[in-house]
């Protein structure tokens, strides 16, 4: 039986557990090509090197680094401005549902930024795909991790590209729960403990922000340890 041949897909790779996956599931049937985005975030050094050793254990060469430090010139976000604290709870982790009020955590319209950078990339080296490891039910009530988001920019990509251009956006974990997603990484083989989730801290994760108490919410419902240190939580 033939082998049905790759295609090329560009994977936008925060570092994180979510993009990981993410990748992982793209690499089984595609030739990748791995971004990563710098915007200011306050893991920045931590996240790019997740980002690398990640690309390292794909054997990815294809790779692209960008700065949109501008993001966190606009600021008003916890992650780009430090007068706005990262929100810690004490109590269980967030359930797996969007917030009614949009968080201190939301970077506004990030995802669009990433997407248009992702989509110059692909157009310019034949890139068919694009995966991003957005998850609508733990979003935390943010407005560009939503399925209709993403349909909208993949209309936006039709109207703006060249009319050869065909690029489609995957969103392979978008209504998958943390806990369905530690699985699937396990499942692939995807380096777990490369990753880096937290919002604030870059040498152990802090246990205590959303971002850590839903990946710790997903590894213990899956039975399984999180393999990063933690401050405390883990």
């Amino acid at each position: 039986m033939e082998t049905m041949e790759k295609v090329l897909a560009v994977a936008l790779v925060s570092g994180g557990m979510d993009s990981c996956v993410t990748a992982a599931i793209a690499a089984a049937e595609n030739d990748l090509a791995l971004l990563h985005v710098n915007y200011g975030q306050r893991t920045e050094e931590r996240e790019l090197k997740a980002f690398n050793e990640i690309a390292d254990f794909y054997g990815v060469d294809r790779r692209l680094v960008v700065d949109l430090s501008y993001l966190k010139v606009i600021g008003g976000s916890a992650l780009t401005d430090e007068r706005i604290e990262v929100p810690t709870r004490d109590g269980p982790p967030p359930h797996e549902e969007a917030s009614p009020s949009i968080p201190s955590t939301y970077v506004p319209f990030r995802n669009a930024h990433l997407l248009a950078v992702a989509v110059s990339w692909a157009e310019v080296i034949g890139a068919a795909r694009i995966y991003i490891g957005a998850v609508e039910e733990d979003s935390a009530g943010y407005p560009d991790c939503r399925d209709s988001f993403f349909a909208a920019f993949t209309r936006t990509i039709e109207e703006g590209t060249r009319p050869e251009t065909t690029i489609d956006i995957e969103t392979p974990l978008i209504h998958m729960t943390k806990e369905a997603i530690v699985k699937r990484g396990v499942e692939l083989g995807a380096p777990l403990h490369l990753t880096w989730s937290c919002y604030g801290e870059s040498e152990a994760a802090c246990g205590t922000c959303d971002s850590c108490l839903l990946r710790l919410r997903g590894f213990h419902g899956a039975g399984l340890e999180d393999p990063i240190p933690y401050k405390r939580g883990g």
